[in-house]
């Protein structure tokens, strides 16, 4: 018999050190049937984890750099021309976690913006996936798109948008991905939005050590209710349920999503 298709967790921050040791995280995923990952800094200073997690564990973990909109505030100057050095020099890295947040209020959209459109020019140009977080600032995200085109292929990680802006999304290169907290009763709405999506365009994330899924979903408990990153399977079989698909069919299909948009 075939074996069944690893999952594959498309956006998470593996270097979190709420979580603990890296190695032990990696081998808790492997053994619940994750085959690779996205870990994503969030600002400059975890770059070089994220690097390093990849150069330890090649062909699991993939390194995503870039800056968060909450710490925009916090890109020194050169960051921008740093992060292209990185990235020249790492051909698989993509580029994220960046967007736009209006759920905060600092720092404010004008310093958000500018930091998030240099990283979508350098996804562009360098031709890389661009994982985007996008909160309450749609219109900012459409605005932004106008002023530096996306690159051909961006993750809108944990998306938790209408159907109406995944259609005007889906043309331009847009994954989603479906993360364990909408397993949640509250967010019966977002999971509506998910059946509605092409097959071919569906992601799954942890988000680890943040967006964890209800407590019967947890199969990997942490201190203080975090998300362990090997609850992804748990994440994927309750998406399939909802979309009413078998769990194999679905992990085949989001590996393969996963391969188109971020590589091999």
């Amino acid at each position: 018999m075939e074996p069944m298709t690893a999952w594959v967790d498309s956006h998470n921050h593996l270097h979190d050190p709420r979580m603990g040791e890296v190695a032990g995280l990696v081998a808790a995923m492997r053994e619940a049937g994750v085959g690779a990952c996205v870990a994503n800094a969030t600002g400059e200073e975890d770059w070089p984890a994220v690097l390093g997690m990849a150069r330890d564990f090649p062909g699991f973990v993939r390194a995503a750099l870039g800056v968060h909109p909450w710490r925009a505030a916090e890109a020194r100057p050169g960051w921008s021309r740093r992060l292209a050095e990185l990235l020249e020099g790492h051909p698989a890295a993509s580029v994220g976690e960046c967007g736009l947040d209006a759920w905060v209020a600092s720092p404010p959209a004008a310093v958000q913006e500018p930091v998030f459109l240099e990283q979508i020019r350098l996804a562009r140009e360098l031709d890389r996936p661009l994982t985007i977080h996008c909160l309450k600032a749609w219109d900012g995200l459409f605005a932004a798109f106008k002023r530096e085109p996306p690159p051909s292929r961006f993750l809108m990680h944990s998306f938790g948008g209408s159907i109406e802006l995944a259609a005007r999304l889906l043309p331009m290169g847009a994954y989603f991905s479906f993360s364990g907290y909408f397993l949640t009763p509250r967010k019966a709405k977002t999971v509506e939005v998910f059946r509605r999506l092409p097959r071919e365009r569906l992601l799954l994330e942890s988000d680890a050590p943040d967006m964890a899924p209800p407590p019967s979903r947890v199969r990997h408990p942490l201190a203080g209710g975090l998300n362990h990153p090997a609850n992804l399977p748990s994440i994927g079989e309750g998406l399939a349920e909802a979309l009413g698909m078998d769990p194999a069919a679905l992990a085949a299909q989001c590996s393969e999503n996963h391969r188109r948009c971020f590589g091999g």
